[in-house]
């Protein structure tokens, strides 16, 4: 199986392919960037990083399309241009039939380090050690994408626990929909006074 991982940001886009290997094991198979300039207005940004998600889609064919999902951050601007990105490859992998999974940045550094909260330079240097090379894909954005997918690897798409509809999410997707139904119920309520 080929996952691609994508670390979505509109100034960088990291994106790594890795198929799995007998006993857990990944294989790199490739990873880069795509970039667009923040003197672009939003609308060529978004292009480019299209373009640029839409070339790689078909040159790596995967099986599955694997998006790190943002939980928290507390600058709107990058979660805003990270949940436009998020949304092109999410689209772009819809259009051609490809199954998309979201992992927490959280979960990611679980399933590489064991520690949630380990910082870029473990994740790094643990896939470096995973994938067998003398170090990690460059820059950081790259290498956090082959991380989003070794993760999907080593997850799969089976179920952690369903949510309250029935539908199958991991545990860090069940936390991320309870909480947007936290927030979604607080926004209610908090405009039901007025």
């Amino acid at each position: 199986m080929r996952v691609l991982g994508i670390d979505p940001g509109l100034t960088r886009c990291g994106f790594g392919a890795v198929d799995g290997g007998a006993s857990r094991s990944a294989v790199f198979v490739g990873a880069g960037v795509i970039t667009s300039s923040s003197a672009d207005t939003i609308d060529q940004r978004l292009l480019e990083i299209h373009t640029g998600l839409e070339q790689v889609i078909e040159e790596y064919a995967p099986d599955i399309l694997a998006v790190e999902r943002v939980f928290s951050q507390n600058n709107v601007g990058t979660v805003m241009g990270t949940a436009q990105v998020s949304g092109l490859a999410i689209v772009l992998a819809a259009q051609r039939g490809i199954p998309v999974e979201m992992h927490t940045p959280s979960e990611v550094k679980r399933a590489i380090t064991d520690n949630g909260r380990a910082d870029k330079k473990q994740i790094q240097a643990v896939v470096a050690r995973l994938l067998g090379l003398a170090e990690a894909p460059k820059p950081a954005d790259a290498a956090d994408a082959v991380a989003i997918a070794i993760t999907q690897l080593w997850r799969g798409r089976g179920t952690v626990r369903l949510d309250r509809t029935g539908a199958a999410r991991t545990s860090a997707q069940a936390q991320w929909a309870d909480a947007e139904r936290r927030a979604r119920r607080s926004r209610e309520a908090s405009t039901s006074h007025w």
